[in-house]
């Protein structure tokens, strides 16, 4: 009703299913409402149907939540590597947290992830503009460059898109909603592109994603082991 045309965070932040919300005050637990929450309810269709209506886009950041649900799985080895000593020793320290919590309260986090996930296949289904970004924040554990593979990933492990739709949501829907499409976004004769190589088929195991010996920038090949190599250490540095 405002105007806003996109919503960060995918339906993680939506307040709409506390049943204790108050004006002007954020709910405690927003988790704790999507655990007895069914994706298939008047109220979540109504939601979905308004952000539609209204052209709302939606950027899911699935990676970011993933670290606070415990069992799930830790960063990659490589991509801890690439941590100084002081990010890497926090975020060690903070997972270890979160998979010691009580089995009450880790079972409702593992459930709330999964149903708030389970609602952007249902935007999408409705005609949704849906984005997927890394959002490297909380406490270190999601690492630029991986945290973006580890998003497509959990499209379509958690949320339930098939590759190729989690492919073009981590990019031609983003150059649609920037009015880029023409240009970038999608491989197409006439457009700038940059290139991935796969080492494996992400189309029957999406964790391949996480094996990329070489990336195009501008035409130009690097060695991803190269890269890792250099950066050892680095990431988080001041």
């Amino acid at each position: 009703d405002m105007g806003i045309d996109n919503l960060e965070h995918g339906f993680f932040q939506a307040s709409d299913f506390a049943g204790d919300k108050q004006p002007d005050i954020c709910p405690d637990d927003l988790p704790k409402s999507f655990v007895a929450l069914n994706p298939d309810s008047p109220e979540v269709t109504s939601l979905i149907k308004l952000l539609v209506t209204r052209h709302v886009a939606i950027t899911s950041t699935l990676a970011i939540f993933e670290t606070f649900v415990p069992g799930r799985p830790k960063a990659p080895q490589v991509a801890l590597d690439l941590l100084n000593p002081e990010l890497r020793a926090t975020y060690e320290t903070y997972w270890a947290k979160v998979q010691a919590e009580p089995q009450a309260r880790a079972e409702a986090r593992q459930k709330s992830f999964a149903r708030a996930a389970q609602l952007a296949p249902r935007f999408v289904d409705a005609g949704g503009l849906l984005m997927g970004g890394r959002d490297p924040t909380g406490y270190g554990g999601v690492i630029p460059g991986f945290s973006s593979k580890r998003q497509i990933e959990l499209l379509v492990q958690v949320a339930g898109f098939t590759f190729p739709q989690a492919l073009e949501i981590m990019s031609l829907n983003a150059a649609k909603f920037e009015g880029r499409a023409r240009d970038i976004g999608s491989l197409a004769v006439g457009k700038r592109a940059d290139i991935v190589v796969i080492d494996g088929d992400p189309m029957k195991d999406v964790t391949t994603v996480e094996h990329m010996p070489l990336v195009f920038k501008d035409g130009v090949g690097y060695d991803t082991a190269a890269i890792f190599k250099s950066m050892r250490g680095a990431v988080g540095m001041n």
